[in-house]
């Protein structure tokens, strides 16, 4: 138990690191990947997500969705591929090649969807090298560049505003 106390505190150390030498570069290229991150134990309907990246006009294979459970349950029905606490190491170090490979994904619009504050969900925030990244409200307003503030139950609501500012960015393409 102590030790992973040790950890949660190695890995928030170099997540404030991360943070404090982040650069913001947005750019006026327009939206063509997208990747989502969100906590399967908030939200269960991840097929809201793919009517989210066809309004913004992405291609089905320039989208990546990844899920995290808490539970450490390693089957589970609902999602194909999902994430839990043994898939990270001291330090922030993930142990999954397949989650290594999302984060080494350079997207242009990152959507972190999850409200609780898990430490694994925030470093996977931290450690996307995209380009933008869009959250709802949590406790620590650091990790996305632009937060919409709504419940996680209303999807529709986040949809409409991921929209509206990514064409006030110009960040949609016209086509």
């Amino acid at each position: 138990m102590i030790l992973k106390g040790f950890k949660e505190k190695s890995i928030k150390k170099y997540m404030n690191k991360l943070l404090s030498e982040r650069q913001v570069d947005v750019s006026g290229a327009k939206v063509e990947s997208l990747g989502i991150i969100f906590n399967l134990d908030e939200v269960d309907d991840f097929e809201q997500f793919k009517a989210l990246a066809t309004s913004l006009k992405i291609l089905p294979n320039k989208m990546k969705i990844i899920a995290f459970s808490s539970n450490k349950k390693e089957t589970l029905k609902s999602w194909d591929v999902c994430y839990n606490p043994k898939d990270f190491g001291w330090r922030g170090s993930i142990k999954n090649s397949e989650l290594r490979s999302f984060l080494d994904t350079e997207f242009d619009v990152l959507i972190s969807y999850y409200q609780l504050d898990i430490l694994e969900l925030k470093l996977l925030t931290t450690l996307s090298k995209a380009q933008l990244k869009v959250g709802v409200s949590q406790v620590d307003e650091r990790l996305n560049d632009l937060i919409i503030k709504t419940n996680l139950t209303e999807f529709k609501v986040f949809k409409t505003e991921v929209f509206k500012y990514l064409t006030i960015l110009n960040k949609i393409k016209n086509e």
